[in-house]
């Protein structure tokens, strides 16, 4: 059966119509998967952790289907600029510094930096501590701006790596003294490890204009309709009580309600 011109613009029109809702009911979700707990892969490459399943309950909250992206952590928020996707799950702290580049949601979760070292060394996170000793840190990450903010200018030597595992490589090596990570990335991602049973946490750190003031998703410059859509189902986790219980899951004891 032939089509008329008329007949064959409808359907054209229709078609692109469908194209673009099925696009706006799907969220591509930008991350590093090298971060346990909040995010990595299993041993068949499936991601998996504390992110990946947040991500998931708060696009069914919104009616939403997720895909993901992987990406290297320092090149996140380039990758969102350059429309590689739509928003950025990776624990990802809200900053004063990130807030220059790009938009975010309301904090959905917050989680305390903690400086890891090996056990009986005496070393505690503050600069006269940490004077001429060697510092671990994930590059692009609010850790290595705090590391070299407070540590470096006193005579630390901090060394910035592309992903976590490698700072623990150097830890147990004897290359490093100490990392600075987010407590539950520390602990299940190294201290209850074999190779992390000779360390331990030494301490906290806090500073909210350099550590933000939680985690949130990062969002592209006035996407506000995406924003919108996603506080309103990031509250609806927190109301209902999904937040608390995947943290349960993933961080045991570590309080990382959104303060």
């Amino acid at each position: 059966m032939k089509l008329s011109k008329t007949m064959f613009a409808l359907a054209c029109a229709a078609a692109t119509a469908c194209t673009l809702a099925n696009a706006a009911q799907t969220l591509r979700f930008g991350l590093e998967a090298e971060y346990p707990p909040f995010e990595s892969k299993d041993v068949n490459g499936q991601l998996q952790g504390f992110d990946i399943d947040l991500g998931n309950a708060i696009c069914a909250a919104a009616k939403l289907k997720c895909t993901w992206v992987e990406n290297s952590f320092d090149g996140l928020i380039p990758a969102l600029a350059a429309k590689k996707f739509d928003a950025i799950n990776s624990a990802m702290n809200a900053t004063d510094q990130r807030r220059k580049s790009i938009d975010f949601t309301n904090t959905i979760y917050r989680v305390p930096s903690t400086l890891i070292a090996r056990k009986g060394s005496g070393l505690k996170p503050t600069p006269e501590a940490l004077k001429g000793k060697r510092i671990g840190v994930l590059q692009g990450s609010i850790q290595e701006t705090y590391a070299k903010t407070h540590w470096q200018a006193v005579g630390a030597t901090v060394t910035s790596y592309q992903d976590q595992n490698q700072v623990y490589n150097d830890m147990t090596s004897g290359r490093l003294d100490a990392t600075l990570v987010m407590a539950p990335a520390g602990q299940k991602g190294f201290l209850t490890r074999p190779e992390g049973q000779g360390f331990e946490f030494v301490g906290s750190v806090r500073d909210d204009k350099i550590l933000g003031s939680g985690i949130a998703f990062g969002l592209r410059k006035g996407d506000t309709a995406t924003r919108h859509q996603l506080d309103a189902a990031i509250a609806k986790v927190q109301a209902d009580g999904t937040i608390k219980t995947l943290a349960k899951k993933y961080f045991g004891d570590i309080d990382v309600s959104a303060k």
